[in-house]
């Protein structure tokens, strides 16, 4: 038997493994490439669902993966999900799919010819300045709880970090001197610098003054056992606060939103906002952008002075 004979044959044994032994050896892979836990979590959680939806399809060998069966669960996938939501499974289909056709597993690319679901390009609302106000006067001064929630507030809407960006950092990545804040894991694990004001400083060291024995290397924000804040204890603090305050629960995102559109509106240029947030292109901001221009708009229609005039 000659050797391309042979390399056929062991193909073809590849493209009948099971489907869960693709998604296995693909998540793998994506690990030995260093990708963020975050990223291959999204990963996972995709293709676990994408699995469990073509079996119900009676589709279990990737060989048999068609464009139509994509086509097809995208469009279930609307009944569930948000645009987003749509979005970012074609997203994860498609680097899979690109995957799985390099490693020499399928013959052809069944994503080439699937074209992205559109996301409506609607303002990000972010969580007002009046609600983080009455959230923050709800916090227990010289408490650890207290001290700790009023930091997290203001400094997750001083520095603009996301979630898990925030809840990474250790202490001796925030310069109470300057404000500087060194973002080590950001998104696709790139560096950058983000910045704290005087205010936001003032209430992270009143917040450290609980922790007497602290090391830099030491997580900079902890739950009550002395554990790394978690995203879910993140959520319940924001919770707890928004209670108390009797405003309605703001997601650790629309912080990130007030720090643009807040930004924005005070005069900052977009490209120094774009390395601040640790974008790797303007897409989003132009959404950030689109709200100043209303703003704008609806000054202009409340100081008009034509349609004052006649």
């Amino acid at each position: 038997m000659s050797k391309t004979r042979k390399i056929e044959q062991a193909l073809r044994l590849v493209s009948k493994l099971p489907l869960s032994l693709d998604v296995q050896a693909f998540l793998t892979d994506c690990q030995a490439r260093n990708l963020s836990a975050n990223t291959i979590r999204i990963y996972r959680v995709n293709l676990l669902a994408f699995q469990k939806w073509l079996r119900q399809q009676d589709v279990q060998d990737i060989a048999d993966l068609t464009t139509g069966h994509i086509r097809y669960y995208l469009t279930s996938l609307q009944k569930s999900h948000n645009p987003g939501g749509v979005h970012q499974a074609y997203r994860v289909l498609k680097t899979f799919c690109r995957w799985l056709h390099v490693e020499g597993i399928i013959e052809s690319n069944p994503m080439v010819r699937v074209s992205p679901p559109r996301v409506p390009q609607e303002p990000l609302d972010p969580v007002p300045m009046s609600d983080v106000k009455r959230m923050l006067q709800t916090c227990e001064r010289r408490t650890f709880t207290g001290d700790r929630d009023r930091a997290i507030m203001l400094c997750l809407l001083d520095s603009g970090a996301r979630a898990s960006e925030f809840l990474s950092l250790n202490v001796g990545d925030v310069n109470l001197g300057t404000g500087a804040v060194v973002v080590r894991q950001g998104k696709g694990r790139k560096f950058r610098t983000a910045f704290l004001g005087s205010k936001a400083l003032r209430a992270l060291a009143q917040y450290l003054r609980h922790r007497p024995e602290v090391m830099p290397a030491d997580p900079l924000w902890i739950a009550r056992d002395g554990e790394r804040l978690t995203y879910w204890g993140l959520r319940q603090v924001l919770e707890r606060r928004a209670h108390k305050a009797g405003v309605p629960i703001p997601s650790p995102h629309s912080f990130r939103r007030a720090f643009a559109l807040t930004m924005l509106r005070n005069g900052c240029d977009v490209m120094t906002l774009q390395k601040l947030m640790g974008h790797s292109d303007l897409s989003v901001l132009r959404r950030y952008l689109a709200q100043t221009e209303n703003d704008l708009a609806e000054a202009h229609k409340r100081a008009s002075p034509v349609d004052r005039l006649l």
